[in-house]
């Protein structure tokens, strides 16, 4: 039986409503600052009598100055944000694994790509649609197809890392699964470099939709939250959350097997166990009340980790703070966890970021790793009314000192599907 191997991450990259580096990223984590505004969103095209302002988590500072000579001024006009955003942060997360060169001994068609987008380049798509039906078919842009096809994201990520000495030739695409979808792109990566399709990759995923048309698709499902008040938006499983805030941003990870990355000396920030993936079957936006799918999502990570459940000590939950969804994931912790889903640390990286959709998964696993290798864990910030229906450990407190050895990142789509990634301290 071929033997399998072990996968670890070296580097890391992240844009987000609460910082562009990891670092401020991280720093804003431990302060519990939050990156919400109130905002008005394309009164033009709302209805009378309509609300015409939205809290919103957007990404800021992302311009010309900080992409630098990622993209020259052409470029940016024929790229879509998303794209933008995962080059971005896949070319930080390669300065941070040891540099451009650190896979020069791979097969670069064992080196790859999984990139995710819950909706590709939906702004492009609004944008050219309003051109077609003001100004006609001819002044409808050449580039609006690479622009708003979400793998155009991991496609310029193998030609931006190419042009810096890095080759990822290998397997190369984009992962569409709603909200989980940078969490399976992380577990596709983690498994074909564990059973040896791979040696490397950089995986994550890249999300940027603040546009009239999506605040009133999600609003008009109820999805979104009602409240107008920044402070008291996000608040995952306090009685008065209401529905989610739309964030941007995007998270790329580099995953390498773990002898290589011992080998040359790399800085490991955790490994990854362990991934499971479910579907419930039950509903196209709604999770199945008894929690049965997140649960085996959960169980299956664990499995695979080699480790018990009373081995988690942490959990980073989906935690959207939509009515619907925070009891039925806590219900999940509790029938995956058992008596002891009590005793585990359980936060909400959503109470800071709003929900970056396909990102979520992706900038959600870098702020277990940080938490993991700098010995933290971050308070599900904006908490204050206790719901009897979530009634663990959700770290309201503050920041806590706290050694993680076990943790998982949940992460639930629109669709039914159900990821949780199981990290490993190394």
């Amino acid at each position: 039986m071929k033997k399998m191997r072990r996968v670890v991450v070296t580097g890391l990259g992240v844009v987000s409503p609460i910082g562009n580096t990891v670092d401020d990223f991280v720093e804003n984590l431990k302060a519990g600052k939050h990156g919400f505004t109130l905002e008005e969103w394309y009164v033009e095209h709302a209805e009378e009598g309509s609300k015409p302002e939205r809290v919103s988590a957007r990404v800021k500072g992302f311009d010309a100055d900080l992409l630098g000579e990622l993209f020259d001024k052409k470029e940016l006009r024929r790229t879509d944000k998303i794209s933008q955003y995962a080059v971005y942060t896949a070319i930080e997360a390669l300065k941070d694994c040891g540099g451009f060169d650190s896979f020069k001994n791979l097969d670069p068609y064992k080196c790859g790509i999984y990139i995710a987008s819950g909706i590709g380049g939906i702004e492009t798509t609004q944008e050219q649609i309003l051109t077609y039906q003001k100004r006609g078919a001819k002044r409808v842009s050449v580039f609006t197809i690479p622009m708003m096809i979400g793998n155009m994201a991991p496609g310029l990520v193998a030609i931006k890392a190419q042009q810096r000495g890095a080759s990822f030739k290998g397997n190369n695409y984009c992962p569409v699964s709603a909200c989980s979808s940078s969490a399976h792109s992380i577990g596709e990566a983690f498994r074909a470099i564990k059973h040896g399709y791979l040696d490397a990759a950089i995986a994550g995923g890249s999300e940027s939709c603040h546009l009239g048309f999506a605040y009133a698709a999600f609003g008009n499902m109820t999805a979104l939250t009602f409240s107008s008040d920044p402070d008291r938006s996000s608040i995952p499983f306090d009685k008065e959350r209401s529905g989610f805030v739309l964030g941007d941003g995007a998270a790329s990870l580099i995953l390498e097997e773990y002898e290589h990355a011992k080998a040359r000396g790399a800085k490991i920030y955790g490994e990854i166990a362990g991934y499971g993936a479910t579907c419930d079957a039950f509903h196209e936006t709604a999770p199945n009340p008894d929690g049965s799918g997140g649960a085996e999502a959960m169980t299956r990570a664990i499995e695979e980790a080699g480790v018990k459940p009373t081995d988690v000590n942490y959990i980073n939950a989906h935690g959207t703070s939509t009515p619907i969804n925070d009891p039925v994931e806590t219900l999940a912790i509790k029938n995956a966890l058992g008596d002891h889903a009590y005793k585990i640390a359980v936060n909400s990286t959503k109470s800071m970021t709003g929900h970056l959709l396909g990102a979520a998964g992706g900038v959600e696993a870098v702020a277990v790793l940080k938490q993991m290798s700098d010995g933290f864990i971050h308070q599900t910030a904006g908490y204050q009314q206790k719901d009897d229906e979530c009634d663990l450990d959700y770290v309201v407190e503050g920041v806590r000192n706290s050694e993680i050895n076990v943790a998982l990142s949940n992460s639930l789509g629109f669709g039914g599907h159900n990821v949780s990634l199981c990290f490993k301290r190394v």
